[in-house]
């Protein structure tokens, strides 16, 4: 089982996560929604198109685009569709 904790708290866990590039991506339907917010930035990947990005908050403290996602991506990222990953400061347990 794979987790995404920050703050003391899980934000996704599943045992189907697809790891690229070091990064471990979270199926959509074993995220914790209620800690995530629609972000309104969006960077770009040679290869993978473009993320979007959401912002986590957990009692009451925010970390901004904290986690990332690709909700269009290029043909050689396919499966990784609406996957989430996690960043800055989320700690990813294996």
């Amino acid at each position: 089982m794979t987790k995404a904790v920050w703050n003391g708290t899980v934000l996704a866990e599943s045992n189907w996560c697809i790891v690229v590039e070091g990064n471990s991506y979270f199926p959509p339907n074993s995220l914790k929604r209620e800690f995530l917010a629609t972000s309104q930035t969006h960077t770009a990947c040679a290869w993978k198109g473009v993320a979007s990005y959401y912002s986590v908050t957990v009692d009451g403290r925010t970390n901004k685009d904290a986690a990332w996602y690709y909700p269009a991506p290029q043909d050689e990222a396919h499966e990784i569709k609406d996957y989430v990953a996690f960043w800055k400061g989320v700690q990813i347990i294996r």
